[in-house]
């Protein structure tokens, strides 16, 4: 295949991270050049640069990087059932205690799933169950006493 401008100029571009390296001497590196802008086929350039990286190398890790034995562990990802839980039951107020029972719900659930896999989000969970059964608690008060009430009136 015929080498193209590009070829050229990124078989030069190699030829010059290996000399910036030290891989190559400056007149080799000068023979290099000339030949890789007269080439005329993709070997003749694959040739020129195959004793070389493909561009510059990767410097290793400086010595005085943490190991990672003594980076933080990451943090486990919050449970997407406790987080529905919490703002259901967040909503609680707002919504007039509609939203109490799919926290209860939610929360049941986020907790036995969390047991299970190790997520994080208990205190979610526990949040959406506290508020979500306050506000069952507070349906049931306030319907006990319309129904007392309702019996008292006749």
């Amino acid at each position: 295949m015929l080498a193209s401008h590009a070829d050229r100029e990124r078989a030069v571009d190699v030829l010059r991270a290996g000399y910036g390296e030290g891989r190559l001497e400056k007149d080799e590196f000068d023979k290099r050049v000339e030949r890789a802008y007269g080439a005329r086929t993709v070997g003749e350039l694959a040739l020129l640069v195959s004793d070389l990286p493909l561009g510059p190398v990767p410097h290793p890790a400086p010595v005085t990087a943490v190991p990672r034995t003594f980076l933080p562990a990451p943090r486990p990802r919050a449970n997407g059932k406790a987080v529905g839980a919490a703002v259901c039951g967040l909503l609680c107020v707002p919504t007039f205690g509609f939203t109490g029972i799919p926290a209860v719900i939610l929360g049941h659930a986020a907790r036995a799933e969390i047991d299970r896999t190790g997520e994080s989000g208990d205190g979610l969970a526990l949040t959406g169950l506290v508020f979500g059964w306050l506000s069952i608690a507070a349906w049931s008060i306030l319907m006990t006493l319309l129904f007392a009430v309702g019996l008292a009136s006749g």
